[in-house]
């Protein structure tokens, strides 16, 4: 089973990251997801959330990030591990390492009919309703 992380980010305005994939991603291009990507050799899952972070964004959570969750998908050889985390980055922080846009959505435009990488408005979803997501926005000062 291949392990993929993304990254549930959160600023202190409480606005999520999310990475509009390019029209050259191998899987679900010209799609929203989260930042993220396959575990490297060697590495642990919590070591590839972090390098996937960096990569595509330049960007580190304050206080580390924490397991939210990891669903299988095994139609795919997927698993899947999420984290949260906190961050007093700004928008203009951000470094476009890969995709076509990485930006900080607020929770009330998540759900616009942005089309989503499959299971990511579901995950979305349950971490604006966790209290994960209230205490991602303490981390990051809001």
């Amino acid at each position: 089973m291949i392990d993929i992380a993304s990254v549930l980010l959160v600023d202190r305005a409480g606005r999520i990251l999310l990475q509009l994939r390019d029209a050259y991603a191998p899987r679900h291009p010209n799609v929203w997801g989260l930042p993220g990507g396959h575990r490297e050799p060697g590495e642990t899952v919590d070591q590839t959330a972090l390098r996937e972070l960096r990569e595509e964004t330049a960007l580190t959570p304050d206080a580390g990030l924490r397991p939210f969750g990891t669903p299988q998908v095994p139609e795919v050889n997927r698993m899947k591990h999420y984290y949260w985390g906190g961050t007093s980055a700004r928008q203009e922080d951000v470094v476009l390492g890969e995709g076509a846009a990485i930006v900080f959505v607020p929770p009330d435009e998540l759900f616009d009919g942005r089309p989503y990488m499959p299971g990511t408005a579901e995950v979305l979803a349950r971490f604006l309703a966790a209290p994960e997501y209230a205490e991602a926005r303490r981390a990051a000062g809001g």
